[in-house]
Order: C-alpha cells, then structure tokens, then sequence
C-alpha cells in the first residue's frame, strides 16, 4: 500500500489535537497537516461530553503549567466564539464552602486567583445568596465573574470546517495498526502516512499510543466515569450560573456541581467513579477483557496504597453509583433538592486519568513528552478544553525548540 507524505501528523481529534492544527497552521500556512481520528467525527470523547465551563484558574498553583495557560486560553476561546457566532454565556461561578473542614481550601483558591491574576471575590453567606438564591453556603464562598459556559460540541465543529477550510486533512475511522518510529511512518486502515513530525494528542488513548513509540513508560491511563443527572424543568430557576463546592486540592476532581447550560438546562455532577474501560460509558459497553484487568489491577494497587487518600475517594464515589447517596452530594450544595428534583439523562463522560505508576498517584498537572520528532500529551485533563487555545501555543513551541 502506497504511503503518504505531511509535515504534521496529529494523532486525535478532540479539543487539543484541533487546536494545535490550527496553531501549526498559523505558523506554516503551506505546511501538510494530516489528523488521524479513530471516531467516523471529531470530539467525540471528552471534548464533545464535557459540561462546557470554562474555567478562570483559581484551582491552580502559579507554578503549574494549567496556571500558565488557563486564563488566556479561556480569553482566547471567548474572542473565538465571539468571532465565530457560537452561544457562550458569561455566568460566573461560585465556589461555596459546606462545611468549616472547607474554609482553609478556600483561603488557598482565594490565593492562588491572586498569584494568577484571576478576578475572584470573597462574599460571605449573605453576598453568595445574592448570586446564588438557593445555595447553602457554610459561612462564605469565591464568586469567580470571569467563568464562562459555552456550546463545546460548536466549538469542535467549527475548528473542524475552519482547519478543512485551510487545507487540513481529516482522516477518520483511522485507528494506529503499525508505527515504525525510526522510519517517521505509521499506518492505518486508510494506509500508511511518513510524517516530519507527530503530536500525540489522542485523549483517553494517549497512553497507549506514546508506549507504541517508546514513551509515557511511567504512566499509565485510569478512566474515571462522570455520571450526571439533570434538574427537572420546574427548578431550573434555582440555579442561575454554576454552583460548586470547594476541592479536595489533593486530587484533580472538582467534585458534583451544578451547571446552567447553554439550551437553560442544569445538568449536575459529574461524579469521579472508577471504570474499567477508556470508553465504559454504560454498564458493559466499552469494556474489554485484558484492558479491564489492567485497569483493575492498577486502581487495586492505588487503592492498597492510599495515595492522595485515594482509598476514600474509591468509597465517596462508588456510592454515587445509587441515587440516594448522590442527591445527599448535590444537596450539600443546595439543601432544598430531593430525589425527585433530580432526572435521570444520558449525559456521561469518561476522564482519562494519568497515573504516574512509580509513585501510585494521580497526575495534577498536564504531562508531556517529546523527542526531536515527536511529542505526546499525556494527561489532558480539565482543564484542558478551556485552556486549549493557549495549550496548544505552548505544546507548539515546546516541539519547535527541538529543532
């Protein structure tokens, strides 16, 4: 079969792959971008499930790379949808304590907008309910103005016509068969492609894909479910904007929240349930055999271990699994919800979770790495849709410093 020739191979379509096309294509107008996808469309994982929020970076240390790039990135994804026509609701957001265990965590979030020049303010019970009505603060929050929602399956569609618009080629159901690193070629149902240089950018299959070039040797992927549940139509007017509690800041979840969307829909969760497929979004579908016990045997040894308190986390959030237990973590948030507020949907996502295997804990932080020729991101997690539009400048120039 006759190979192919680019310049840029990117490895998966979802948020990070489309925008680190567009940056290259910035750069080099004439160069040949090839994107591999395995989906028949683009964002079909992560990048099209998420709730949409675009986040302000106040969960963050200034030291952190998710710092550097998720206030620009959220400015720049506001002035692209700005430009492109795409529904973008400038809400704000809460970040309320429940109980007084949360208010040093606050103090710390409070420090972090500061060290990264994000806008916050600190409001007590009385100032968040003016925001927030039916919010149950424990004595104060952080109202965060510059969080945003916005449609994020537009968004991948229309990075999808722009880029094919420039010369971008898609090629779909296009899985990795064979790789020959030493020879720049890889292969694929649609046939083999030399490249000059490639970006890993495949989401939940990362991990996998840099093993097949010899990298990410000390990571490993674990895929957590995020379940939600919608609000039923006569209580939509409780929330206003978007309701979260403060973070466990020892693991990178944000815990159940409540979040207005763009249709006026509030959509709550999601939680952070172990699973055992990169794809399990229902009971059985998406899981395989061998992948299933790998993962199990990697969140058995998480688990033994109790890294980041991760034994109670495993425990927090299976519950969740039953309705009962999940309404008692949303109504933390908002004491007036019951059971039946709540309305079952289809709305579920997977997070691609990096797992440095040496240490046994979860990655805070984006993780990448690169060769001459080649560069992976391993762990992009939230928030990587928000922070995309400045992630991939930076993913950009880290790869042009090796040549």
């Amino acid at each position: 079969m006759t190979s192919k020739t680019c310049d840029y191979l990117i490895v998966g379509a979802g948020i990070v792959g489309l925008t680190v096309a567009r940056e290259l294509k910035k750069r080099y107008p004439i160069a040949r971008i090839v994107i591999l996808e395995k989906e028949a469309e683009v964002g079909k994982h992560a990048s099209g499930r998420n709730s949409g929020v675009m986040h302000s970076g106040v969960y963050y240390g200034s030291t952190t790379l998710k710092a550097k790039v998720c206030a620009a990135g959220a400015a720049r994804m506001r002035e692209f949808a700005v430009e492109h026509g795409i529904a973008c609701n400038h809400s704000g957001k809460v970040i309320i304590a429940t109980s007084e265990y949360d208010l040093p965590t606050l103090d710390r979030l409070l420090g972090n907008a500061r060290d990264n020049g994000v806008r916050v303010e600190l409001l007590d019970e009385a100032g968040i309910r003016e925001i927030e009505p039916y919010a149950s603060p424990y004595r104060a929050g952080l109202y965060c103005p510059d969080t945003a929602v916005i449609d994020s399956k537009a968004v991948v569609n229309k990075l999808r016509e722009l880029l094919e618009d420039s010369g971008v080629k898609f090629e779909f159901n296009a899985a990795l068969l064979d790789v020959q690193p030493s020879q720049k070629w890889i292969k694929t149902p649609q046939g083999g492609y030399s490249y000059g240089f490639l970006y890993n950018c495949a989401g939940a299959s990362a991990d996998l894909i840099a093993k097949k070039f010899g990298m990410g040797q000390d990571y490993s992927l674990v895929p957590f479910k995020g379940i939600y549940y919608k609000l039923r139509p006569e209580r939509k007017h409780w929330v206003r904007s978007n309701i979260y509690p403060v973070p466990d800041i020892n693991l990178p979840f944000l815990g159940v929240h409540l979040t207005r969307v763009i249709n006026g829909d509030v959509y709550i969760g999601p939680t952070a349930i172990p699973a055992f497929g990169r794809e399990n979004y229902g009971i059985l579908e998406g899981l395989e055999l061998g992948e299933s016990l790998k993962i199990g045997a990697e969140l058995l040894s998480m688990y033994l271990e109790n890294k980041q308190n991760f034994r109670l986390l495993v425990h927090t959030e299976i519950q969740k699994y039953l309705k009962p237990l999940f309404v008692a973590s949303a109504r933390k948030l908002m004491n007036e919800l019951s059971a039946d507020d709540l309305v079952s949907c289809d709305k579920i996502g997977i997070r691609p979770q990096l797992v440095n295997i040496k240490s046994r804990s979860l990655e805070m932080d984006y993780i990448v790495e690169k060769t001459p020729d080649m560069l992976h991101v391993l762990n992009a997690i939230s928030p990587a849709f928000t922070s995309s539009m400045a992630f991939s400048e930076w993913i950009v120039d880290q790869a042009d410093k090796n040549g």
